[in-house]
């Protein structure tokens, strides 16, 4: 494509510049070839303009900047754009061109890989080549692959757009995490519709400000939603802002939840490991056993639904008795000889911990056991709230290590044990999920929250294999030969 393509009827190109053929695209000097056009974009930790001189003597024909600079070749153009962020999304989505047909975006704090993951599979239960993508990875008809980050990059996204597109998918739901959302990387993304869960907190480490974390997620609805359906939870305060929100912008509103008025959960009971709702749409009231853990995820089923009914679905709601778990999210992951029930959670916030316990105390007959830690160079004002939320709410606390990356362990386990009275401390993750196994008795539950899905440990800069669900069942197999 030439440059004058690339950049779009909205930047205004001298004939010769526009007509400059462009082959490649990259944010990474080091990944320049010859033809590229490189983004100099401004980071956290480094700013891409100290790296322009690298890239143009790799090759690059042209750089993207957030400011006025000059280069080392005054042949090779400089095009200073006030959000080069945004303009890098909108040129990687004119590269690579392709889409599928329909892309929804789910943003908040706790259940987007769920209810992607929900998205996909209603979808694929009504014929369509469905996929979803986000932290679990990209998952559709051909399999899963793994993901750096839930929200990609907007070359790495625009390139697994273009080949989910030409495989056959039409249907796409993808995660948009708040790091994705301010750093424009699904801006190019041609979006059918957006859906909301709800806000607590997380990334405080990365925000301003709780303030900052919550606009970014509305951003999705106030900005980057052209026109469509904003699907929204709105059983929070939070909720029925973005709803608000939505409203003004001339959003089509499907409301969820208790509240809601689109698809309103009359009621929810639970039976066994599964949910009886009472949905109701239109005026008619229609009954689903959900086979699925928490009042949570109920709420989480309701969005999915709303979704399919903004991407012109009817009669989606008996198809939510099919649904299974994403992996990590409240799932049953092995069972002690006694019969007490092991369940592993991606819950890293207070709010999700809470839930999550909340979701497993009406199974507990005995002791909830739960085994947590908290991750390093994070947001550490969580840390105490956890370990307060894990003392009240589980009977059985051990503290434990989760990807303390630069931090000092013993440090994180310190904070979070000072709210946390009478929990045992136990470093090695391994170490104490079999600990937490063996004290297991009947009538007991135990759950394994921080990591979910995740299969490494990142200690320092390094990232050791480690997975919950296998230690888990090397424990099981140890108090099989013990026994």
């Amino acid at each position: 494509m030439t440059l004058g393509e690339l950049m779009g009827p909205e930047v205004s190109l001298p004939a010769p510049l526009a007509a400059l053929p462009v082959k490649g695209l990259t944010a990474d000097s080091r990944e320049v070839k010859p033809g590229y056009l490189f983004a100099a974009l401004p980071g956290t930790s480094n700013d891409g303009a100290r790296f322009i001189d690298d890239a143009v003597k790799r090759g690059a024909v042209a750089v993207l900047t957030g400011q006025a600079v000059t280069g080392p070749n005054d042949d090779t153009p400089f095009i200073a754009d006030a959000d080069p962020r945004r303009r890098l999304a909108l040129i990687a989505a004119r590269f690579f061109g392709q889409q599928p047909e329909t892309v929804v975006a789910v943003t908040g704090t706790n259940g987007k890989t769920s209810v992607v993951s929900f998205v996909r599979q209603l979808w694929a239960a009504q014929g369509f080549a469905a996929a979803s993508l986000g932290t679990i990875g990209v998952v559709g008809p051909r399999g899963r692959e793994t993901l750096k980050h839930t929200t990609p990059d907007p070359i790495a996204l625009h390139r697994i757009l273009a080949a989910l597109a030409k495989d056959g998918v039409t249907h796409l739901a993808l995660e948009a995490s708040s790091h994705g959302l301010q750093q424009r990387r699904i801006d190019g993304v041609r979006l059918a519709a957006a859906a909301f869960t709800n806000i607590s907190r997380d990334h405080l480490d990365y925000h301003r400000s709780f303030a900052d974390y919550f606009a970014q997620k509305r951003r999705l609805f106030t900005e980057l939603l052209p026109d469509g359906a904003a699907v929204v939870d709105v059983d929070s305060d939070a909720g029925k802002e973005v709803a608000k929100a939505a409203k003004a912008r001339g959003l089509r509103l499907i409301s969820v939840g208790r509240a809601g008025e689109t698809l309103r959960l009359v009621s929810c009971e639970i039976d066994g490991f599964d949910q009886n709702l009472v949905i109701e749409h239109g005026g008619r009231q229609t009954r689903v056993r959900l086979p699925l853990v928490g009042a949570f995820q109920a709420s989480n089923a309701l969005v999915a639904a709303g979704v399919c009914l903004a991407t012109g679905s009817s009669n989606v709601l008996p198809l939510l008795a099919e649904l299974h778990g994403a992996r990590g999210r409240l799932d049953l992951a092995g069972t002690a000889t006694d019969g007490s029930p092991i369940f592993i959670d991606y819950a890293h916030t207070p709010d999700a911990l809470a839930k999550a316990l909340d979701a497993l105390r009406p199974f507990v007959r005995n002791r909830l056991l739960v085994v947590f830690g908290c991750g390093g160079d994070r947001d550490k004002g969580k840390r105490p709230e956890m370990g307060a939320i894990a003392a009240a709410k589980a009977d059985l606390v051990i503290v434990t290590d989760d990807n303390p990356r630069s931090e000092e362990p013993a440090a994180i386990r310190h904070e979070i044990l000072a709210a946390a009275p009478g929990a045992i401390e136990i470093g090695d993750r391994s170490t104490a999920i079999a600990e937490a196994i063996h004290e297991l008795k009947s009538g007991d539950v135990l759950l394994i929250a921080g990591k979910g899905h995740e299969t490494g440990q990142t200690i320092g800069t390094t990232v050791i294999p480690f997975s919950d669900h296998d230690a888990v069942m090397a424990a099981l197999k140890q108090e099989a030969n013990l026994g």
